[in-house]
């Protein structure tokens, strides 16, 4: 399905259509998830990308409101939901629009300090009161779940490495992942913190968006991000400052693992697996 400015504008006209005079521009690089557009100067019109997406549009609706007085930064900020209109098939919402740039992009003042930052807010999240709060399951593409869920898929593709080596380390890895499970009370999980979902503003940290896979369950696949964005250095720093046990950075690195070896051929996967070679040996 096209998804474009055009049916963004006629899907303002159809379902809100005191807003229909407002510009609109689509935001790019857009999601995978979610299409993204700019509604005037404070909305933002997000369009799930295809049928798998559509639940994060209620699960978005129902709590991030509840979430963000709890939160040190800014998330978005649902205004309106949208129905499926001028022959798009799905829900869709209308959110406050959130300025920055992403970390993909942006330049970041001091990476320490971001990490700092990063780490606040995930300490933030997972204190916040995750009562009733939706279970991780295919809702959040099972983020914030257990990591048996893709156990088969990366040990197929540790079968289909050509490094006996890496073959070896990368089993390692996974059975120390799959060793120990969350047993603490679920909490609040983002699910994809990644560049793409942090903005950057006056160089730091200035907002999470893109709740989509987010539940309540174990926070390791939160951790991610120290090997993806950060050097051994400032990873350690995020680690410290993140204040989780060695048993669920296991099992932030099988996530980190099954990630990389599902994406292998993406130029960010080398690095990753670079990055978890470097810190685990």
């Amino acid at each position: 399905m096209l998804i474009d400015e055009d049916l963004a504008r006629a899907l303002v006209a159809e379902c809100f259509p005191a807003w229909s005079h407002l510009p609109i521009r689509q935001v790019l690089p857009g999601g995978w998830d979610n299409r993204t557009f700019r509604l005037g100067d404070d909305l933002a019109v997000r369009l799930p990308s295809a049928e798998g997406y559509v639940p994060a549009v209620e699960k978005e609706q129902r709590w991030l409101p509840s979430l963000a007085p709890q939160l040190p930064l800014p998330i978005p900020a649902p205004v309106a939901a949208g129905r499926p209109a001028a022959g798009y098939p799905w829900p869709w919402s209308v959110n406050r629009w959130l300025d920055g740039r992403s970390a993909a992009e942006a330049q970041v003042r001091d990476e320490v300090l971001f990490a700092q930052d990063l780490a606040a807010f995930l300490r933030a999240l997972r204190a916040a009161d995750a009562s009733g709060g939706p279970v991780a399951g295919p809702h959040s593409f099972f983020r914030g779940g257990d990591l048996h869920v893709y156990e088969q898929e990366t040990r197929d593709a540790i079968a289909r490495l050509d490094d006996p080596a890496l073959a070896r380390w990368s089993g390692a890895v996974l059975e120390r992942a799959l060793a120990s499970r969350w047993e603490e009370p679920p909490v609040w999980v983002h699910g994809d913190i990644a560049d793409g979902n942090l903005l950057v503003a006056d160089g730091r940290l200035s907002a999470v968006i893109d709740f989509g896979s987010s539940a309540v369950g174990d926070p390791a696949c939160d951790l991610v991000i120290a090997w993806c964005r950060f050097d051994a250095g400032t990873a350690a720093v995020f680690r410290a400052a993140v204040g989780l046990d060695p048993a669920t950075w296991d099992r932030a690195a099988g996530w980190a693992l099954w990630k990389a070896l599902i994406t292998v051929d993406h130029p960010g996967s080398a690095t990753t697996i670079a990055r978890l070679r470097e810190d685990l040996g």
